[in-house]
């Protein structure tokens, strides 16, 4: 199984990788720091220099149905905050 499932690409992502460097993606559950920088750095040929790692929590989520209202949860993932090395970049519109 793979540790990234895909790039995060907002525009609050977008802004921090021209700014900063960083790069979100949403990795698996179970993966840690260490093996989300060897993937990062194999998948896209950049040195990583810090990853930081955030659970989210999945929404409440509420709707109205002829049955009355059907309530449930959004699924939880986790996401990865990858800082790169001054002079590296992910192309993650290249594949398009």
């Amino acid at each position: 199984m793979s540790v990234i499932i895909k790039p995060i690409i907002t525009e609050k992502m977008t802004a921090q990788a021209e700014k900063l460097n960083r790069y979100g993606f949403i990795v698996d559950k179970n993966s840690n720091r260490l093996e989300i920088k060897s993937a990062v750095e194999k998948q896209y040929g950049v040195s990583v220099t810090s990853v930081n790692t955030i659970n989210v929590l999945g929404k409440s989520k509420t709707r109205f149905t002829k049955k009355g209202f059907s309530s449930g949860r959004a699924n939880n993932y986790k996401k990865a905050i990858v800082t790169v090395a001054k002079g590296d970049t992910i192309d993650l519109y290249g594949n398009i």
